[in-house]
């Protein structure tokens, strides 16, 4: 099988792999992590609330989005995006929104769910101790949380969200359904187009490997400076 292998057409095709494939592989990965962390906070603090109904609407969130397949949610929000926008805009017809928003959108609030549980679990891990010489200190509940809790979650916490921003690099694969051209769309498409399966494929799971390794590594690296610092 790789008596042939041509390294030629891996090296020709690095421009458009980089260049167009995973800069948008990086760009979905960082804009949906950054909207996934700020409503998967949210959640997190809706799921602690002392407003029952709040905290049910949050926690069935989390489970519903839990439960469901990613590639499932995918071609959900990519044929629903239209009608919502439609709908919000006042629209007579289905709005196109792109393969890119739509997976956009998708990522965000399917993620958010994830996020959602490790801060939920960051803010119970700080010590009750600290919330009340927040409020000993006069600090309102909210004052408490944003200023006391969060930060010390966060910090906490912090290599557990960087795994979940790396799952999300991975599954970002997936958006070949909604015929975005990531990096492994890429790889895909000019695997077809000469006919160089094997090339493209295998140097595509090289270059996922290193750099899910070499992360997951610094991830590691992290997790114990932050417990020594402990």
């Amino acid at each position: 099988m790789f008596q042939d292998f041509d390294v030629g057409v891996i090296v020709r095709s690095l421009g458009y792999l980089f260049m167009q494939g995973m800069s948008v592989t990086l760009s979905l990965t960082l804009m949906a992590a950054t909207g996934g962390l700020l409503l998967g906070t949210l959640i997190a603090l809706a799921r602690l609330s002392s407003v029952r109904l709040l905290s049910l609407f949050a926690a069935g969130y989390v489970n519903l989005m839990r439960s469901m397949p990613l590639l499932v949610v995918i071609f959900w929000f990519y044929f629903l995006v239209p009608f919502i926008v439609a709908w919000a805009t006042g629209a007579s017809r289905p709005v196109p929104v792109g393969g890119f928003l739509s997976a956009l959108i998708t990522f965000t609030l399917f993620e958010a769910a994830y996020f959602a549980e490790i801060v939920r679990a960051g803010i119970q891990a700080v010590a009750r101790g600290q919330v009340e010489a927040g409020r000993a200190l006069g600090l309102k509940p909210w004052q408490v949380m944003l200023k006391v809790v969060l930060p010390q979650a966060f910090r906490t916490m912090l290599p557990v969200l960087l795994t979940q921003t790396l799952i999300l690099f991975q599954d970002t694969s997936l958006v070949y359904v909604v015929s975005l051209t990531d990096f492994l769309g890429a790889a895909s498409k000019i695997a077809q187009r000469d006919g160089r399966l094997v090339e493209m494929y295998v140097f595509a799971a090289l270059v996922y490997f290193v750099f899910s390794f070499g992360a997951s590594a610094m991830i590691r690296r992290l997790q114990a400076r932050l417990q020594f610092a402990h």
